[in-house]
């Protein structure tokens, strides 16, 4: 290899430069500190535990109206 004419350092400058973008494109896409997370309400969590079966139609509605009911 030309270590002394220009060639090889040109080269290896575009593949730090390439690691480097890569890298930062895991790290924004897969980081978790970017992620998004939304929090359930109330109602949410009934409707979800409800569709999981975990608990029943009355269970569900009972709930329901206590949750929606204004104070």
């Amino acid at each position: 290899m030309h270590y002394h004419d220009g060639h090889f350092w040109g080269m290896h400058f575009a593949w730090w430069i390439v690691w480097i973008v890569i890298g930062i494109f895991f790290f924004l896409f897969y980081s978790s500190s970017f992620q998004v997370t939304k929090k359930e309400t109330p109602l949410e969590i009934l409707k979800r535990r409800f569709a999981e079966g975990e608990i029943t139609k009355e269970e569900y509605e009972e709930a329901k109206k206590v949750l929606t009911s204004k104070k």
